[in-house]
């Protein structure tokens, strides 16, 4: 008889219990990894995201929560150690254990909201950057920002250094790694913290000795810290639109500054100009801007009576920056736009000038259907 207390048996059978596990979970990676080839298969064209994008919106999205880690680390780990918990603080400090995949892997980043913002900040980029770039008339005039900057009302001139200030903060960004700040509204600002927060905990929790109790107090205290540090109204889009209230572009203004700031390549200049013309929001705006069907953007254009000149000089520089748009079929449609009435296009564009909240909940409603 065997002194061995070990049933080896029994040891097979939890063996075999654990392969059938990992069988059973191996099954359901794969076919939940079919169900998403499918899907992916069965996207529309017009609804996938091109590569250019794709690979714009994957970097934005690791500098944002890389640069959101960065900052609780580095203040999480600077107020561990100050608190005799030098272990922890090492832990914490530890950038070999990025916390994006964790994030992507719990599906927190699929957030419509963020990524909505995500997605059309991105094509508004891109877009930008694409423009034609328009030479002035007289090759030593100073661009148009440039101009205001140099403006006898101090509102307008600071305004415009804002705006310039924004531009060069939103430059060093994804291309270089880490941004400055997230640039992201504040709810979504808020958010992103706090799930940097999570998952730096979840990661310096594991195989931690004694109580994680320090660690919330540490994480909580540099989340805050970080909260409390941003402002919304820094944001390149913010900056823009007061810039374009202490405009206030005239009738007889407007068609100029909209065609030479597109000139200019300042694809947010020219949002904020058109969203403060409307009296509308201007992420709202900017989704008329990056559609690629146009229409919305066509309606806005004549409800400002914007003529036909104008609109062919913003269309064709919009149809030369976006693959997606068709050069023929605006020309072809061109002499149409041009006939519309304004005051028909403003009344046509009016559910846009509803109060954000209001109309949200009305577009809510139309999605989910079962109308009476």
């Amino acid at each position: 008889m065997s002194d061995n207390p070990v049933d080896t048996r029994d040891g097979a059978t939890i063996g075999a219990k654990r392969l059938l596990a990992r069988a059973a979970a191996a099954d359901v990676r794969a076919f939940h990894a079919l169900m998403i080839a499918v899907d992916d298969f069965f996207l529309p064209e017009e609804s996938r995201l091109d590569e250019r994008t794709r690979s714009a919106l994957a970097m934005l999205v690791r500098s944002l929560v890389e640069t959101v880690e960065a900052e609780i680390r580095e203040h999480g780990a600077r107020l561990l150690g100050a608190r005799g918990e030098a272990a922890l603080a090492g832990k914490l400090a530890d950038e070999r254990v990025p916390v994006l995949a964790r994030l992507s892997k719990s599906g927190l980043l699929r957030d419509p909201e963020l990524m909505a913002e995500l997605i059309a900040r991105v094509r508004q980029e891109l877009l930008g950057n694409a423009l034609p770039m328009q030479g002035a008339v007289d090759p030593e005039r100073p661009s148009l920002i440039n101009r205001f900057v140099q403006h006898p009302d101090r509102v307008v001139a600071a305004g415009a250094m804002a705006v310039l200030i924004a531009e060069s903060r939103r430059r060093g960004g994804p291309e270089s790694g880490q941004l400055t700040q997230t640039e992201l509204p504040a709810e979504l600002h808020h958010r992103m913290i706090w799930w940097v927060a999570a998952a730096l905990r979840e990661r310096v929790a594991e195989g931690a000795e004694g109580g994680v109790d320090p660690l919330d107090k540490a994480l909580s205290d540099a989340a805050q810290r970080s909260l409390s540090a941003y402002d919304e109204g820094d944001r390149l889009e913010a900056t823009a639109m007061r810039f374009a209230a202490a405009i206030d572009a005239q009738p007889g203004e407007l068609p100029q500054l909209l065609v030479e700031s597109l000139g200019d390549r300042r694809i947010v200049l020219f949002t904020a100009l058109l969203a403060h013309a409307l009296g509308v929001g201007y992420a709202l705006a900017r989704d008329v801007v990056v559609d690629p069907a146009g229409d919305r953007l066509w309606l806005a254009l004549r409800a400002l009576d914007l003529t036909r000149d104008t609109v062919a000089k913003i269309g064709y520089a919009l149809c030369e920056a976006d693959p997606r748009r068709d050069l023929e079929s605006f020309a072809d449609t061109l002499d149409s736009i041009a006939a519309i009435d304004a005051g028909e296009a403003r009344t046509a564009l009016a559910p846009m000038k509803l109060h954000p909240d209001y109309r949200a909940a009305v577009l809510a409603l139309g999605r989910a259907g079962g109308g009476a």
